[in-house]
């Protein structure tokens, strides 16, 4: 009877790795194509001439308060609407990021962004690693990075005022930290979310819990990027 209980253990245990990892691809895969439409949109907008004209513009500050709507808006009613417009949602998002981050074109060289990004993308990947892997509860790292990113958000806009260069640098060290760690907590979420049986809640609810993850590490890797651009990027002046 103990080696029937174990073996039906080993089979629960293996069925929930296995549904975790699926859900983690459908997540990552979501995230990936969220990342080539903002690249591909962001080059295409710098190469047309357009990147300038949008710096020099109002409009490029309705783009950026856009952007943070649809993002509050897909987080609050995610549950409520269909996965066809949560998917609609994440690639308007995505490619409206792509139009804005045209502009890092203006101030940085086409060598350091594409160096930054390939730093980026190891320092993720490490992270993802880490929190899907690690047996230690992050749940508490969440709530302190959160916290930071807070911290972080508060400084940025008292040193737009300021324009203090140490504030600016110590909050890009920090901001770099803080997603650093964000990003290994919401993979440790994504990978508890599968395992607890999302795979098995029909179509609609995999697609939408897909794409929330998908939006999650979206912007980790983006704010990392843009954090760590501050370091490694080469100015064009």
């Amino acid at each position: 009877m103990q080696t029937q209980i174990g073996t039906h253990d080993i089979t629960l245990v293996q069925a929930k790795q296995q549904a975790s990892t699926v859900f983690l691809a459908k997540v990552f895969n979501w995230m990936a194509a969220g990342l080539t439409l903002t690249g591909v949109i962001a080059y295409l907008v710098a190469a047309s001439g357009m990147a300038r004209v949008l710096a020099a513009s109002p409009i490029f500050f309705i783009l950026v308060l856009a952007e943070i709507g649809l993002v509050f808006f897909l987080a609050a009613r995610i549950d409520r609407i269909q996965p066809g417009t949560a998917t609609g949602l994440f690639i308007g998002y995505s490619a409206l990021n792509g139009v804005t981050l045209s502009t890092i074109f203006l101030m940085y060289t086409q060598a350091s962004i594409a160096a930054t990004f390939l730093v980026t993308a190891g320092m993720f990947a490490a992270m993802a690693v880490y929190g899907m892997v690690t047996k230690r509860d992050l749940s508490g790292l969440g709530s302190f990075m959160f916290m930071g990113l807070i911290g972080i958000l508060l400084a940025s806009i008292v040193n737009f005022f300021l324009q203090s260069s140490s504030l600016y640098w110590a909050i890009s060290a920090i901001g770099v930290l803080i997603f650093v760690g964000l990003t290994a907590y919401d993979v440790q979420k994504i990978k508890n979310i599968g395992e607890e049986g999302i795979m098995t809640q029909g179509d609609a609810a995999i697609r939408k819990g897909a794409i929330i993850g998908a939006l999650a590490l979206y912007l980790d890797f983006i704010n990392l990027f843009l954090m760590l651009l501050r370091f490694f990027g080469g100015s064009r002046d």
